[in-house]
């Protein structure tokens, strides 16, 4: 069975898509291709909406994948009339969620390049983000970040989504800031977020297309989860 097209890899700006139901699994339902992000690497799946042919209209709480991690389940809200397999929907994305979800992914990346040593861990969700360092010992301070961060914003860098292959990513390890988080060898093409003099790495996210479109942010916390690992909490300034 065909893999579920991810038509979000392609253009994270695409807010819905006609499919076709591929199946209705217990977990959630199964089409041929989708607008809607699967909840991965940190970013919290999307929500939105299947409209069926007679006018129908079911509310999606969540998107996941299934445990191939080929195929994405949307999640239906409890007590709603499932379609069947061979029905024609629109999918639609809560899209003031999604452009959030956005805009504080890519904030990590520029946070991230400020912070250059190995990722352990993050987190997005529409209000609020997180990341995780490899760092034992730490002079982060969260007025200096914030300045920090609040100038790459303002520089307004594009944001690029480019392919390289698992043979030229070998070759550049480096690119790989989250730990055990390299992509499975044999995966062919590499799908990969360039902020040209910021930062570049390995990603499936969605992000926004240039770095002013994120907007004013504030470092909120900086902890100490461990030994060697420093968490950075960021949220939007307004």
């Amino acid at each position: 069975m065909s893999a579920t097209r991810k038509r979000f890899d392609d253009d994270a700006y695409l807010g819905s898509c006609t499919a076709t139901v591929v199946a209705v699994h217990a977990d959630g339902i199964e089409l041929d291709q989708t607008v809607c992000y699967a909840r991965s690497g940190g970013q919290a799946g999307d929500t939105g909406t299947l409209k069926l042919a007679n006018g129908a209209t079911i509310a999606l709480l969540e998107t996941v994948y299934a445990p191939d991690r080929s195929h994405i389940l949307h999640v239906p809200a409890p007590g709603t009339a499932l379609p069947e397999a061979g029905d024609i929907v629109a999918v639609t994305i809560d899209w003031e969620r999604r452009h959030r979800l956005m805009r504080l992914h890519t904030c990590l990346h520029l946070l991230g390049s400020l912070i250059p040593v190995p990722v352990t861990g993050c987190g997005i969700s529409p209000d609020s983000a997180r990341i995780d360092f490899d760092l034992p010992e730490s002079t982060l301070d969260k007025a200096v970040l914030t300045e920090q961060l609040n100038a790459l914003i303002d520089a307004d860098s594009r944001v690029q989504v480019e392919r390289i292959t698992s043979e030229q990513l070998a070759e550049q390890p480096e690119l790989v800031r989250t730990v055990g988080a390299a992509p499975p060898a044999g995966s062919g093409v590499i799908r990969i977020i360039d902020i040209p003099g910021v930062d570049r790495q390995p990603c499936g996210g969605t992000h926004v297309a240039g770095t002013g479109e994120i907007g004013a942010v504030l470092v909120t916390k900086i902890e100490k989860k461990s030994r060697t690992n420093r968490r950075v909490v960021v949220q939007f300034a307004a």
